[in-house]
C-alpha cells in the first residue's frame, strides 16, 4: 500500500505556517513515521521522541520545501537523517535492550500461536539486518515507497535500492530457514542480484 502524497492546497497553507493544515500533514504520516522509526530503533519511547523531533523539523523546514518533489521521499529523507543521527549516537552510549513487547504488532493479536510465532521470527530476521538494509526493507514493505521514492529518500541510486531489498528479503529468509521457518515467496524475477557500486 503505497503512501499517498498531501493535499496540495493543505501542503501550501502549512508551508505558510498554518498550524491546521500542519496538524492534517502530521495525522496523515504520523503512523507511517513511528512504524519506521520504531523498527529501526526498537525502543517505544525513543520512536515517540524521534517521531516528534522529526515532525518539529518538518515544520521548521517546510516552507522551503519545492512543490515540485513529493512531500514523502522528503519526509522519509528527514526521518533518514534525524534516525542515522540517532543510531551514530548511540553507538557511542550504552545500549538498552528492546523485548518484542515494546514493537507494535503489525497483525492482529487473535492470530493462531504459530502464526504469531512466525511473525515474531520475522521482525526479529529483520532486526538483525544492518541499517542500510533494513531502511531499504522497511521502505518498500512496510511503508509502501516505490523504489524511485525510496532511492530519492534514502539519496542512493536505483539499483542500490533493488540490491539492498533484495538482499534484505534474502538475509531475512536465510535466517527464517535456519529457525525452521519456510516463507512461500513469490518468483518475481529481480532487476539486478550483483551488487551494485555505492
Amino acid at each position: 500500500m503505497a503512501l499517498t502524497q498531501p493535499d496540495p492546497g493543505v501542503l501550501r497553507k502549512a508551508q505558510r505556517g498554518d498550524e491546521r493544515a500542519f496538524t492534517l500533514i502530521v495525522r496523515a504520516y504520523e503512523r507511517p513515521v513511528f512504524n519506521y522509526v520504531m523498527r529501526l530503533v526498537g525502543d517505544r519511547s525513543l520512536a515517540e521522541d524521534l517521531t516528534q523531533e522529526i515532525f518539529i523539523r518538518v515544520y521548521q523546514g517546510l516552507p522551503g520545501f519545492s512543490l515540485r518533489s513529493r512531500f514523502t521521499t522528503w519526509l522519509f529523507q528527514v526521518t533518514k537523517n534525524r534516525v542515522l543521527d540517532e543510531l551514530r549516537a548511540l553507538e557511542r552510549r550504552p545500549r538498552s535492550v528492546a523485548t518484542l513487547d515494546d514493537i507494535p504488532p503489525l497483525e492482529a493479536i487473535d492470530q493462531p500461536f504459530e502464526r504469531m510465532e512466525t511473525i515474531d521470527a520475522v521482525w526479529r530476521s529483520i532486526e538483525a539486518l544492518n541499517v542500510d538494509l533494513k531502511m531499504a526493507l522497511l521502505l518498500r514493505d512496510v511503508v509502501g515507497l516505490a523504489y524511485n521514492e525510496i532511492a530519492d529518500a534514502l539519496e542512493i541510486t536505483l539499483a542500490t535500492v533493488k540490491w539492498r531489498i533484495y538482499k534484505a528479503r534474502e538475509e531475512v529468509q536465510a535466517a527464517l530457514l535456519r529457525e525452521g521457518i519456510t516463507v512461500a515467496t513469490t518468483t518475481r524475477p529481480v532487476a539486478t542480484a550483483a551488487k551494485p557500486a555505492v
